[in-house]
């Protein structure tokens, strides 16, 4: 359940890149007090195993066990990046150290290099990680070199900058607890006086509903739901986000509504090439940020919908139309919510997903077939001490059940993806690069 983020740099016009990268590997050390969770572990009650996790400040921190220092061997192209940072990915984190590591990567064809950073994700979600990057980094190519991304100075920098110097609420009050048992009994107590949300469900469940997808009902059961191995494979890509809102201006729906319409057309064109395409469509769990604008210390803030596919239909319009249907009737339902009941729904509504996963049966009865995240970044070219920052790619997780993970970050008029799948399940992944390429091509010929 670890997740990171492979930030790809430039080298700066007429420096010693062995000596910068040097530089950048003491300007991670040069901090006397980091952010949480860099300087915690976690920490087991009387109950051992079977009791609450804690945060412990960890007095002993060895930063040269988290920060390491790589070389890709030549010709380092992003075939050889591609393969380490899969390695990388496969070893899952110490649980008796704070539950991060940054790896510095040189070698990279095209004066290049890069930093793959990987957390667990109970310390952090994707517009946690995109700050992250953003509070390491700088709008200003000629700033004086700055403290180190994972610093407390950094994190206050970057609050102050967005005009937020409060630190959240993280524990929830009891009334959001309370409005939060009032939204779930009116999912399960018709006597409640929501009983919308249990006629939406309900009319979904029996077929008659307008575009809710809920789970399990009607998942069908590929490749990808099945057990899972250690070893991952992991490719990434960019496109202009021009393309994308093109079509989406064209259609009138969304920019992540094209999204996930490509990564449809490319799902299909790969079960079919497998021979696996099933006969009812794919359903993708699409995490949702309920992070208010002003939240900079909550590590995690996301709810979820569920989106159909569309996988059966040919034609890509009826997909667009499938998937815009389903992604309206699962906002609908969210607005119902403020920012911090949604994150609480959430985190109760996800339970059964994680137990059918951790029991052993998610590849039996799937909730859902795959997970699509969107991440928004910042829109404006960033630098690290002078370095200026082409592509910000999400690694995800995956787990069993759940084999193959698509997440992308939006970064200054791009749309960086970072696929990651179980390398043993899913066989060829970089494939899906292509099959996302064609499946846009394909959208912007039909528009």
């Amino acid at each position: 359940m670890h997740v990171a983020g492979l930030n790809i740099f430039e080298f700066p016009a007429r420096v010693h890149q062995h000596k910068f990268m040097t530089q950048l590997h003491e300007a991670y050390r040069s901090t006397t007090e980091l952010r949480k969770p860099f300087a915690h572990r976690v920490a087991h009650g009387a109950l051992g195993r079977f009791g609450p996790l804690y945060w412990e400040h960890e007095p002993n921190l060895d930063l040269d066990y988290h920060i390491r220092h790589s070389a890709l061997p030549k010709p380092g192209g992003d075939r050889e990046l591609f393969s380490l940072v899969s390695r990388l990915h496969s070893t899952m984190l110490d649980r008796s150290q704070p539950l991060w590591e940054a790896h510095l990567i040189e070698g990279i064809k095209g004066r290049r290099f890069g930093v793959y950073t990987k957390i667990h994700h109970a310390a952090i979600d994707g517009v946690a990680g995109v700050r992250l990057t953003e509070g390491g980094c700088s709008t200003d190519p000629n700033a004086s070199p700055g403290p180190s991304p994972l610093s407390l100075e950094a994190h206050e920098a970057l609050k102050a900058r967005h005009g937020t110097v409060h630190s959240a609420e993280l524990a929830p009050s009891d009334f959001e607890f309370k409005a939060m048992a009032e939204f779930l009994k009116a999912q399960f107590d018709t006597s409640a006086h929501l009983l919308g949300v249990i006629k939406s469900y309900a009319a979904t469940w029996l077929g008659i509903g307008e575009g809710l997808a809920v789970p399990w009902r009607h998942v069908p059961h590929t490749m990808i739901n099945t057990e899972v191995s250690s070893s991952r494979e992991f490719v990434a890509q960019s496109w202009s986000i021009d393309r994308v809102r093109a079509v989406s201006e064209a259609t009138g729906v969304t920019i992540n509504d094209v999204v996930l319409a490509m990564c449809s057309g490319a799902l299909r064109r790969y079960l079919e090439a497998q021979d696996e395409l099933p006969e009812h469509s794919l359903r993708a769990l699409v995490p949702v940020s309920v992070r208010q604008k002003d939240d900079f210390d909550s590590p995690v803030a996301i709810s979820y919908i569920i989106a159909d596919l569309g996988t059966r239909h040919e034609d890509p319009l009826d997909r667009l139309v499938t998937i815009t249907k389903s992604t309206r009737a699962g906002k609908e339902m969210l607005g119902e919510l403020t920012s911090r009941e949604a994150s609480l729904y959430a985190t109760l509504m996800q339970t059964p997903l994680f137990l059918a996963s951790m029991m052993g049966v998610a590849d039996w009865f799937p909730p859902v077939s795959t997970v699509i995240s969107n991440i928004p970044g910042p829109r404006e070219q960033l630098y690290w001490n002078g370095a200026p920052l082409l592509g910000s790619y999400p690694v995800s997780a995956v787990f069993h059940g759940f084999a193959l993970n698509i997440t992308f970050v939006s970064y200054h008029g791009n749309l960086d993806f970072g696929i990651i799948a179980c390398r043993r399940t899913v066989p060829r992944v970089q494939r899906l690069i292509d099959y996302l390429e064609q499946s846009l091509a394909e959208l912007e010929a039909l528009v």
